[in-house]
């Protein structure tokens, strides 16, 4: 196989499930870039819209865009069968919802009981929600390729005094716990897929760069063997690229952490 068949996506159907701005936004583009056709989603329909005018018009690809609360597994088994519908097949599936969801106070001791709920079903349940709808299509092919994204807060215990000395509100635990469960999950779900065809695989981002006060900047990269945070339209591109394409066909059950060496130093 050469080079460029390795990376080559051409008239693939990749799903991108918080595929309208931040890293889903640059998911869709390598996507896009490397031949897919997508189907994007987030909780807002004006967001998703947007993105997908964006990236059909740029790439020239044909973009789905639809409004989906993943912590609802009947609407995520209606998307599911949507896409199935739309191109009839699903090549890859992205499970990019989640994060923190602007739910504050962060201190766990002071967390609202329903945000901790709230962010284990949009971050942990939802990313499963999406496996199993979507995974079962992809067992019925005989193929697909499955992307959790997790995070290093999964692997690591965090050191919030960097937050507290900063003023940035500091990453809720169960977020955490959330991320933790999808590398977990992941394992596991590669266990039962991939003799089915199907491989399953995580990435685990560390702190990219995103508008933070410059002193927190400074403070993550200090304790970051490369010295800086991520860097957003770049450094998630090549993972993504790696496991979505044929490079990875003999890759499941991994997680590809991308985090400048942040967790090694943990």
């Amino acid at each position: 196989m050469r080079f460029n068949e390795l990376f080559d996506l051409s008239g693939q159907v990749a799903v991108v499930i918080g595929g309208a701005r931040n890293f889903g936004y640059y998911m869709d583009e390598i996507l896009a870039d490397a031949g897919c056709d997508l189907a994007i989603t987030s909780r807002s329909l004006e967001s998703a819209e947007k993105t997908a005018e964006m990236i059909g018009s740029e790439y020239d690809r044909d973009v789905l865009a639809r409004a989906l609360d993943v912590s609802d597994y009947e609407q995520v088994a209606a998307f599911a069968e949507t896409v199935r519908n739309w191109k009839g097949r699903v090549d890859i599936l992205i499970n990019n919802a989640g994060g923190g969801l602007d739910l504050s106070p962060t201190n766990f001791l002071e967390r609202d009981p329903d945000h901790i709920r709230k962010l284990v079903d949009v971050n942990l349940v939802g990313t499963l929600f999406a496996c199993k709808a979507f995974g079962k299509i992809m067992a019925d092919q005989g193929r697909g390729k499955i992307i959790n994204i997790a995070s290093t807060a999964g692997m690591i215990g965090r050191d919030r005094r960097m937050y507290n000395r900063t003023g940035l509100n500091e990453q809720p635990v169960e977020y955490a716990g959330a991320k933790a469960g999808v590398i977990g999950a992941t394992r596991d779900l590669a266990g039962l897929l991939s003799p089915m065809g199907v491989l399953v695989n995580a990435i685990s981002p560390g702190g990219f760069e995103r508008g933070q006060p410059e002193s927190f900047i400074d403070a993550y990269s200090d304790v970051t063997p490369q010295g800086r945070m991520g860097r957003d339209p770049i450094d998630l591109k090549g993972a993504v690229l790696f496991l979505a394409a044929p490079a990875s066909d003999y890759v499941t059950g991994e997680n590809l952490v991308v985090d400048g060496g942040f967790s090694m130093w943990h």
